[in-house]
């Protein structure tokens, strides 16, 4: 048994990797904000540490007597949040995770970066670890954060410290509280189908196949390597047409020409600088032109294949959005 702390332990994510932790048996303690909701832990038999990544003090007493730290805290939600805070927390709060589990002499840290910190490809051939990250960091804070992060986490290992990190895709699945991929699932239950999709697509893993890479990780990842996670490719159509099925809602989607979508992103621009609130910001529509398909046969091969279907991802995600009242 290992005692394992999981920075973010209350979200989407970090809620799935304390569970299937608990369910190996291992001891689990979650890092967590006093104001954190807990609907995702609330039967989760696990210790909690109440705290933030821009505390070390809090940082260091909840790693007292961690063999893993499993740093899964950041601002993923990007379009919701300034780029200030999100290089405060996705940069500088891993700089403090590192350095507090080097003080407390945790055997092993295993980092969620992004599929985004990965560099982009003309054509048609997937992305994989190799690509450096190349885009305009104007296009993706985010993924400019995750990026700049994980040079904090290189510069960690030179230090020695045994770290791993892990680049998710799309995650989808149950307990996305904060609906960071699934809000599509919520308003297609809710009757808002587009006729319309971008003429790009994706690629899409289950949350739960997610966790498991990632306990798989600390048991067995190569130190320094990254690991790109993914389990299907979607066009943007085909994921709204999967997930219109699964709600039950009839769709008859166009895909838009890339010129098109690009102009409605400069009026989305335009809309939010005005104050007008969105669901959706500039650049999300512009990187939904492109394919950002990426290849994850290395962590097929070194941590294990995902297990959950594209098509049971999106329904369980609707039945747990309906056994809460949201759709």
């Amino acid at each position: 048994m290992v005692k394992a702390l999981v920075t973010g332990g209350t979200g989407f994510l970090g809620s799935h990797i304390a569970r299937e932790l608990a369910r190996r048996g291992h001891a689990v303690r979650i890092l967590r904000r006093a104001t954190s909701r807990l609907d995702a832990v609330a039967d989760l038999d696990v210790e909690h540490a109440v705290g933030d990544v821009l505390d070390p003090p809090s940082l260091r007493a909840a790693m007292e007597g961690v063999e893993w730290v499993f740093h899964t805290a950041a601002v993923a939600d990007y379009w919701r949040n300034d780029p200030e805070r999100i290089y405060r927390v996705n940069v500088d709060g891993t700089r403090n995770v590192l350095e507090a589990a080097e003080r407390a002499g945790v055997q092993r840290v295993i980092f969620t970066s992004s599929a985004a910190s990965i560099g982009y490809r003309t054509g048609l051939r997937p992305m994989d670890e190799t690509v450096r990250f190349n885009w305009d960091p104007r296009l993706t804070p985010y993924g400019h954060s995750k990026f700049l992060a994980e040079v904090e986490v290189y510069r960690a290992i030179r230090r020695g410290l045994d770290c791993v990190i892990l680049n998710p895709a799309v995650i989808l699945g149950p307990d996305d509280l904060n609906q960071i991929s699934s809000s599509v699932v919520v308003e297609m239950a809710r009757g808002n189908v587009p006729p319309t999709a971008p003429p790009g697509g994706v690629t899409i893993i289950d949350v739960r196949d997610v966790a498991a890479a990632h306990v798989a990780a600390a048991e067995r990842g190569r130190t320094g390597e990254r690991y790109a996670l993914g389990a299907v490719d979607l066009t943007h159509k085909a994921w709204m047409r999967l997930t219109a099925r699964a709600v039950g809602r009839p769709t008859h989607v166009i895909t838009l020409p890339a010129v098109v979508v690009r102009i409605m992103a400069l009026g989305a621009d335009a809309l939010r600088r005005l104050g007008v609130p969105l669901p959706i910001e500039g650049n999300q529509l512009r990187l939904s032109t492109r394919l950002m398909f990426y290849n994850c046969a290395k962590s097929w091969r070194e941590l294990g294949e995902p297990r959950v279907p594209v098509q049971q991802s999106i329904q369980d995600s609707f039945t747990w959005y309906r056994s809460r009242g949201d759709v």
